[in-house]
């Protein structure tokens, strides 16, 4: 297998060119691919850590976010088709659950090679509809207190205005992804798919992530995992866990 660290906007981190298999993790609204540089660190050393980095922050941060799933999981499909060689499976949490879901039906539209196995966490099943938090109408003071609801954004932006306000846009574009997302049936994904559902997440409760499971025609399971939206990163080992098991190492 080569030895080049293969990066790209896509993969600031790299392609995991020498992993058994690689992960590639998309992020929650308003975050980046650096969501799961510490969370990934708990994972074992033959599987590659990959997180995607979509347009509009961090190492992107002076590119315009996109606010449909349609050309990001297209631009992402390309990618992901150019540099990533072997198997690999893909973890998305909350908005980056939905793409990750549209990037495999995407990856099949092409023909390229499919994910091993698709992760999602903290969204609701494509097919069931989605609340509207409709953030472009919001004052700063309203987005702090929808965010605070949400949970895992840290005091220190939401107390500082002017932070909310340089996020606004990239909320908004991020928040759409999910919210306006309209459901086109196709034929179930022939991937084994794994839905970690938190006990205390109102917007994506147990219910909707077992629904996840009318999205394959291969094997489904469904984790519980105790506490809110972000129960993923609270509990990494076990999340790391079952992805290592799943994936077969060694």
């Amino acid at each position: 297998m080569s030895t080049q660290r293969t990066t790209t906007p896509w993969l600031p981190f790299g392609a995991a060119d020498q992993a058994d298999v690689r992960l590639l993790c998309l992020p929650h609204s308003g975050a980046g691919a650096s969501a799961y540089r510490a969370w990934g660190t708990g994972l074992p050393d033959w599987i590659g850590l990959c997180p995607v980095q979509p347009p509009g922050r961090e190492t992107r941060r002076r590119e315009t976010p996109l606010s449909e799933v349609g050309p990001l999981v297209a631009a992402l499909a390309k990618d992901i088709a150019a540099v990533v060689e072997g198997p690999y499976a893909i973890l998305g949490h909350s908005t980056g659950a939905i793409c990750a879901f549209e990037l495999c039906r995407q990856l099949r539209r092409m023909g390229a090679p499919a994910p091993v196995h698709l992760f999602v966490a903290g969204r609701r099943a494509p097919q069931v509809g989605e609340h509207s938090s409709q953030l472009e109408e919001l004052t700063i003071e309203q987005l702090a207190d929808i965010l605070r609801h949400h949970g895992g954004t840290p005091d220190w932006v939401l107390n500082d205005p002017s932070m909310l306000r340089r996020l606004h846009p990239l909320l908004t574009a991020d928040f759409a992804v999910s919210e306006a997302y309209r459901y086109t049936p196709e034929p179930p994904l022939d991937i084994p798919l794994t839905a970690f559902a938190a006990t205390d997440d109102p917007r994506a409760t147990v219910v909707h992530l077992a629904a996840w499971r009318e999205q394959t025609t291969e094997q489904f399971t469904l984790h519980l995992l105790e506490g809110d939206h972000f129960a993923i990163f609270t509990h990494a080992s076990r999340v790391h866990g079952v992805i290592a098991e799943t994936l077969g190492g060694g």
